[in-house]
Order: C-alpha cells, then sequence, then structure tokens
C-alpha cells in the first residue's frame, strides 16, 4: 500500500513537472489585423520597454525585469548588436553581456515577451550603428542599399540570428517569448540618399526578413513605405498622429523617447513625466495598441562601446529604471499607473474604433463603445496654456492644459496624465542629493603610473607622404592614432634661437593633442553635433630639427545618417603660417603609430599589476597629460551597484579589475546656459527643451557592476590623456532614500484597486527591493504645502507622524487611506491631503 502510494506520488509530481514545462512552452501564435497584435486569437494593448543586453551585466536582468514587469510592461524590446557577436567574419561570440539568448530566456521568466530587433543596423547611439568594421573594408561594399557584397553579408546575420532563435525554441509559435522581430532600423529617415537603390533595397530586406519564416510578424519602424509584407512603425516623441501605410495594419509605436542621450560636453537632458504620460495616452486615445519607451532601461556603454561622436558612457537616457538599476520616481510609478489605467479600458480599444467629439478649442473625446451604454472614453486638452472644464456625458470635468483623462467607465477619472500622485523621491538620479550613499577613497598605500611616450613609441609604425584618414588606418582597434613629422628651422634664417610660428591643425575629429619637441602646446577638440575642429596655436621652432607629434583621438565612431558608414576622422591639414607665407605640411613624409604603448603592453590588465614597467611611490604625478594610473580599493559595503567619480580628472579610460568601464572625459563642460531645473512639460517637447547640470560636466560618475568587485582589493587603472588628479578619485555605494507622497483626499483610488464608485484615494509608499521603511521625516494630514523634500505644514494640520509609523516604519512599503475616519477631521468642509516623507534603507 506504501509503494503504491510512493509510485501516485512520482506519477504526481513527474505530471505536474511536464505540466508545467508544457504550460511554459506552448505553442504561441502570433497575427495582427487593423486594431492590434493578435495572441492567440485575442487583440491585445500591449506596453513595451526597451532594454539592451549589452548594457548591463546578465545578473542584474531578472531585477530590471522584474521591475519592468512590476511597471506594467507586457514587452522588452532589445536591438541585436551585430558588431560584438560577429567581431571577426565568421567567427561569433554570444557569452557573457552579449549572451542573447540567456537575456530571452530570462526575460520569459519573468513573465514577459521580446520583441527582437535584429536589423541588422541598430543605431543606438552604438558605436558604428552595430555594424562591425570588417564589414567596411569588403572591396567594393556599400551598406544599406543595393550592395550585393552587403546584402549577402546582412543576410547571413538575419539567419545566424533567426536560426539560433529557432534552435532555442524562441519564438512565440515554439513556446517561447518572440512575438515581434524587426529587420532594418529608421532607414526611412535616410532612404532619400540612396536614391532608387534605397526603395530597391527596402523591398528586399522584408523579403529577405519574411523569407526566413519566423512565424511572429516583422516590422520596419520609421519606414512609410514599408511592404505590405511588415508592419510599418512609429519612433518618434509623439505618435498619435501617425496612421500605418495599409488599413490591414494596427497603429505601433516602437520608440517613444522618455529623455535623450548623453554627450560628452552638453547638458543633461530630462523629460517631465507628465509630457511623456500625455504621449502616451494620446496614442491609445486614437487608436494606438503597442507603444514602446526608448528607453525603458537604459544602462551603461561600458568599454568602447559608445556611438558617436562623444556619446557619454552613461546611456540612462532619463528612463523609468536609471543607470544602475534602481527606479527613478516620479516617472516609474505614473508610468505604472498610466498602464493600468489602459488595462481597465483594454477591452473598448481593442474591439471599436473612437468616437471623436469636440468639447471646445483644443479640447476633445475619444469614445470606445461596446454598446450604446457601455464605453470607455479619453477627454484631451491639447492646448499648452490654459486649463479648461470641459462638459461630458452630462458631467463637468476639469481637464489641466496639456493632459489627458482617462475615464474606463465613461463616468469616473481614474487617471490624469498631469496628476502625478505616485510616489516622489527627492531626485531621480542615483548616488546624488536625494540618496544616502556611503564612500570609499582609494587605499592610502602606494600608487603605481606610467608615462606614456610622445609620438612613435614602436618599430612598427609606417611612414606615408600624406595625411590618413584616421578610422581606415586604425581600423578601430584603438582610439588613437599618432601623427608623427620633422619640421627643419635653418640656422641662418634669424639670429634668434626660436622661430615663433602659428601653427594651423585641421581635423574632422574627434580630438587632438599636440606636442611639438615632446612638448604639449595644445589641445583641440569637436562636439557631437560636429566634431570638425581646427586648432590654432602659436608656437616657437628651435633652430635645426623639430619634431611635431599630433595625438588623434576617436570618441565613438559615427552611428547615424546616411553614409554614416564613410565618414571620415582624423588630421586632414596641417599648416604653419608666418607674417609672409603659410607652407602646408600636409603632403610631407609622416610616420604613424596605431594605439598607445600602454595598450600594447596591457596595462589595464590585472596579470599586469605588479610588473615592474609601473613605478611605484606614495606621491602620485598629478595634471600630466598621457599617464596611466593604479592603485587598490576596497569597494563600499552593501550590494548594490557602486559609482566612480572621475570628477577630479580630465580625459581618458578606466577599467576595474580589467573590466573596462567606459570612456570619461570630466574636464569637458557644458554650455553655462540653457539649462531649468522646473522645465514646463505643458507643449511639444524635444531634446532640448528641459536640461539640466548647465556649466558642469556631462557625466563624472561612472556605474561599476558589483559583480565586478571582489570582497578584499581590488585594481584600478586609468590612462588620463590631458591631466587630472586621480588622488581625489573615491568609490559610493547607495544605501538609502528619502521617498515621499503627497495625495488628496479628492483623487482617485489606486488604479490597480480602483472600481467604480468605491475606495478611497490612498498614499502608496515602497521601497527599493531588499530595503525597509525606517524612518519617517514628515507626515501631516490637512493642507501640507511643499514638495518632496521641502514639505511644510499648512494652514490646516493634524500631526499623523504615530500613526503613518504603526503602518510603515520597518515594512517594504505600505498603502495609507486617505481617510478623516482614520486620521480625524482636522478641518470640517476643507478638501484635505495627506503627505509624508519616509527613509528607505537596508
Amino acid at each position: 500500500m506504501e509503494r503504491k502510494k510512493l509510485l501516485l506520488l512520482v506519477l504526481f509530481m513527474v505530471l505536474v513537472f511536464y505540466g508545467y514545462y508544457f504550460e511554459r512552452g506552448t505553442s504561441t501564435t502570433v497575427t495582427y489585423d487593423h486594431k492590434a497584435l493578435v495572441i492567440n486569437g485575442k487583440r491585445r494593448i500591449l506596453q513595451s520597454g526597451s532594454i539592451h543586453y549589452p548594457r548591463t551585466t546578465p545578473e542584474i536582468w531578472p531585477e530590471i525585469f522584474r521591475k519592468a514587469k512590476e511597471g506594467g510592461l507586457d514587452v522588452i524590446e532589445t536591438y541585436v548588436f551585430w558588431n560584438y557577436h560577429e567581431p571577426v567574419k565568421g567567427e561569433y561570440y554570444f557569452e557573457g553581456r552579449f549572451d542573447l539568448v540567456r537575456f530571452v530566456k530570462t526575460a520569459q521568466e519573468a513573465g514577459l515577451y521580446v520583441h527582437l530587433r535584429i536589423g541588422p543596423y541598430a543605431c543606438a547611439e552604438w558605436n558604428y550603428g552595430g555594424f562591425p568594421m570588417w564589414l567596411h573594408f569588403i572591396p567594393g561594399i556599400q551598406f544599406r542599399t543595393t550592395n550585393e557584397l552587403f546584402m549577402s553579408e546582412m543576410k547571413l546575420f538575419l539567419a545566424k540570428i533567426v536560426n539560433l532563435m529557432k534552435d532555442e525554441n524562441l519564438f512565440a509559435t515554439q513556446g517561447g517569448p518572440i512575438i515581434l522581430a524587426q529587420v532594418e532600423n529608421e532607414y526611412g529617415n535616410v532612404e532619400w540618399a540612396y536614391g532608387v537603390s534605397g526603395k530597391l533595397y527596402v523591398k528586399w530586406a522584408a523579403e529577405t526578413a519574411v523569407s526566413l519564416n519566423t512565424t511572429v510578424p516583422w516590422v520596419m519602424c520609421a519606414q512609410q513605405d514599408a511592404p505590405d509584407s511588415v508592419i510599418n512603425t512609429c519612433n518618434g516623441f509623439y505618435c498619435d498622429r501617425f496612421t500605418p501605410n495599409s488599413p490591414s495594419k494596427p497603429k505601433m509605436w516602437t520608440e517613444n523617447y522618455v529623455g535623450w542621450f548623453l554627450a560628452f560636453g552638453y547638458a543633461v537632458p530630462y523629460r517631465p513625466v507628465e509630457d511623456l504620460a500625455f504621449a502616451v495616452a494620446r496614442f491609445f486615445e486614437t487608436g494606438g495598441t503597442f507603444q514602446n519607451y526608448y528607453m525603458y532601461f537604459g544602462g551603461t556603454n561600458f568599454g568602447r562601446t559608445a556611438g558617436g561622436p562623444l556619446v557619454a558612457t552613461s546611456y540612462d537616457y532619463d528612463a523609468p529604471i536609471d543607470e544602475y538599476g534602481f527606479i527613478s520616481q516620479p516617472k516609474w510609478g505614473h508610468l505604472r499607473d498610466l498602464h493600468k489605467a489602459l488595462k481597465h479600458c483594454e477591452e473598448y480599444l481593442v474591439n471599436a474604433d473612437p468616437t471623436h467629439l469636440s468639447l471646445g478649442f483644443k479640447l476633445e473625446a475619444h469614445v470606445y463603445y461596446k454598446t450604446s451604454n457601455d464605453c470607455a472614453a479619453f477627454l484631451a486638452n491639447y492646448g499648452s496654456s490654459s486649463d479648461a472644464n470641459v462638459t461630458f456625458n452630462g458631467k463637468s470635468y476639469f481637464l489641466p492644459a496639456w493632459s489627458v483623462s482617462i475615464l474606463p467607465d465613461c463616468k469616473n477619472v481614474i487617471f490624469n496624465t498631469a496628476k502625478v500622485i505616485s510616489q516622489k523621491t527627492t531626485g531621480s538620479t542615483a548616488f546624488t542629493h536625494n540618496t544616502v550613499t556611503i564612500e570609499n577613497s582609494l587605499e592610502s598605500g602606494p600608487w603605481g603610473w606610467y608615462k606614456e611616450k610622445v609620438g612613435i613609441w614602436n618599430n612598427n609604425s609606417f611612414a606615408a607622404s600624406r595625411l590618413v584618414e584616421q578610422i581606415n588606418t586604425t581600423k578601430d582597434t584603438s582610439d588613437f592614432l599618432w601623427y608623427t613629422t620633422s619640421i627643419n628651422v635653418e640656422e641662418n634664417t634669424k639670429k634668434r634661437k626660436t622661430k615663433e610660428l602659428q601653427l594651423i591643425i585641421g581635423s574632422l575629429g574627434h580630438a587632438a593633442l599636440v606636442f611639438v619637441n615632446k612638448k604639449p602646446v595644445g589641445f583641440g577638440y569637436g562636439n557631437h553635433d560636429d566634431a570638425s575642429f581646427v586648432l590654432s596655436k602659436a608656437i616657437h621652432l628651435k633652430k635645426g630639427n623639430n619634431t611635431l607629434d599630433i595625438l588623434s583621438m576617436m570618441v565613438g565612431l559615427q552611428n547615424y545618417g546616411p553614409w554614416f558608414d564613410i565618414s571620415g576622422a582624423g588630421v586632414f591639414s596641417v599648416i604653419f603660417s608666418d607674417l609672409k607665407s603659410n607652407k602646408n605640411f600636409s603632403s610631407t613624409e609622416w610616420i604613424y603609430q596605431v594605439g598607445l604603448e600602454g595598450e600594447y603592453l596591457g596595462l589595464d590588465k590585472v596579470s599586469l599589476a605588479n610588473n615592474s614597467l609601473w613605478i611605484q611611490g606614495n606621491s602620485v604625478p598629478i595634471n600630466q597629460s598621457l599617464i596611466w594610473y593604479k592603485a587598490s580599493f576596497s569597494p563600499p559595503e552593501g550590494k548594490g551597484p557602486v559609482s566612480l567619480n572621475l570628477s577630479s580628472m580630465g580625459k581618458g579610460q578606466a577599467w576595474v579589475n580589467g573590466q573596462h568601464v567606459g570612456r570619461y572625459w570630466s574636464s569637458y563642460r557644458s554650455p553655462s546656459t540653457g539649462c531649468s531645473d522646473n522645465c514646463d512639460y505643458r507643449g511639444a517637447y524635444n531634446s532640448w527643451k528641459c536640461l539640466k547640470k548647465c556649466g558642469q560636466p556631462a557625466q563624472v560618475l561612472y556605474h561599476v557592476p558589483r559583480n565586478w568587485l571582489t570582497p578584499g582589493k581590488n585594481l584600478l587603472v586609468l590612462h588620463e590623456e590631458l591631466g587630472g588628479d586621480p588622488s581625489k578619485i573615491s568609490f559610493s555605494s547607495r544605501i538609502g532614500q528619502n521617498i515621499c507622497g503627497h495625495v488628496s483626499e479628492s483623487d482617485p483610488p489606486p488604479v490597480d484597486t480602483w472600481k467604480p464608485n468605491k475606495d478611497l484615494a490612498s498614499l502608496r509608499l515602497s521601497c527599493e527591493q531588499g530595503w525597509n521603511i525606517t524612518a519617517l521625516n514628515f507626515a501631516s494630514f490637512g493642507t501640507p504645502k511643499g514638495d518632496c523634500g521641502a514639505f511644510i505644514i499648512g494652514s490646516c494640520h493634524l500631526d499623523v507622524l504615530s500613526i503613518v509609523h504603526q503602518d510603515c516604519v520597518g515594512k517594504p512599503g505600505c498603502l495609507i487611506p486617505i481617510s478623516t475616519a482614520k486620521f480625524g477631521d482636522p478641518c470640517p468642509g476643507i478638501v484635505k491631503s495627506l503627505a509624508v516623507e519616509a527613509f528607505c534603507s537596508v
């Protein structure tokens, strides 16, 4: 009998296991019609977010996906990065941060679909737009046009990725999470430059993609002439006015820019969440059914992955999840509430076309009817200056300017895009004043340093009687190319020992450090929008032979624009000028050296940390150009990500335990004007509208993933190009944060608990996972004023600190109903609100 029970138990466990396996691997059909993507026969409203696998580490992927899922996302969208998957023709790499299969499977484990944007052109502010450099050197090749050489290589890579996904059963019809694939990327923006060949290329790309039989739909973004076999989609800050090029295709938005990327020498762009939510609500109001945030988590351009020119190492993008993986409030919370409000309307949105009603000047409603008495509605004020009261269905509604209200029952407003009642913090960027950090300086022990040789340092140099173009010379194996020549000043020219001349150097970019007789005399550089520059410098040459050494520096290969793949870099003109004449040295004899000696020696490697090449000492040299530094450090306590502060440095690159953190350029400051801490969200947004950190470096804090560190001693290596003070470098980790909520009793209840005419408005607080609310800084019920970090008691006040303390302290989060029954009534007849500021920590 016992044996029989045991057998039954084993059989039950086997059935459970296989049942789970079958459910997880169940085939899913994905089609589409004019309204939406259709998954297993059901039209869906889908929220998506871009998360690029190489911009963080695999250890962090599950946490990012969890937060994305909790934020209301259904889909993860990622590019595929050809240049790192096939660094050498025919040799493939899918490991570490580039383990695409693991990334897709991790998304599925989190309960998320995947949109795989294979391209293979990515843009993405990624080096060379994602194209491998070897592709450039195939004789006769032309990118992104009807060039047989390019099309052959592109087809091979598309097939490689599709077959890799098929082999792992990752397409939806195989039980995997991939419901969409993309071929090419924003080609419609540059197609004009390729003429008739561009139109033929679009047709070929679509046919080639479809022929790979992924069994899920293909899309082409920003491609108005996309063939009928693929869905054309919209990219931009607003897509409510977008219409697909066929009545059989759904209205889809593949890139909704949540902010903008960061470039060295520029201020930091950000996008107010009120405007972002407005754009999303307008899109769904006008018939959209699939929307993707670019980026939902931006992450970091580790190593030399940043495109260019001059794109910074941080790819935070003002995203709902910040560069370090922390939730960025109020953006994450406000969008989460928006997604839940839209989910309440899903059955209406996918089964009906909207009925449009004018409510006044720049005031309108879109109503989705299931029956004549059952509907969902959007009320919009798309004017940018005046608030309004509108009448709809016999009721009056207040609509702030540039806002949309969502009414899932055509009666009750459960969300307004301009009313942010989700949790806030005292800032939105990790490791700034809004957080509590612990900081470690570098160890007080001996430093190591190595001084680069100026000019030619190895016999693998070569000569040419002209100025060579940099990219074709270095093949992007290094950011650096030395240009070296000799200048002879005749002994009998003048009685003076030196001759003064004006040295004029023209460069296609991106920066150049100039030495005369091995001494630095000048530094020139461009910017992201125009990397070319002219450096003009008065110099003195001695009688006899002089050396001129120019170190030309790349800061990311071009990643966007027509024919971007053939844009050049490096020095193109060298002229010496005196009062009488100019002498052009552009066609003289030059000697070239690719890269730096320290790169050739491998000074960034842990294996060379104790090598005798390094000079050791306690008095580290500062403000020197072309110098390598190394030091040991102990990481800050905790388990979270670490920030490396390089504000005291000039320009260079950094490594931690042999891992390439990225490029830094702390000495390049943004213009001092143009910023606004309180940017007006009303009116059309663009990447220059809302800026912060004017007059400051674009970036001084650099992400070091915790899993790159060991509990004991760790190695920091820097290559400093211009000059800085490494003794002031520090590491920090975030251990706490102030969080706030401010909700009125007249506000709707939380959208996840909403039911018509039921439930109270509530204040929700939540800490990062693993943290608890450990203290309260402020709690007032009445008419409190101010904002997070600066709340003050109003004329009506009830101290509710003890009540909130009981509900929240010691917990990872809490939900507090706004009720006079709970708190008492300090001022009858007046609409009251609850404001709370709490502190979260480990």
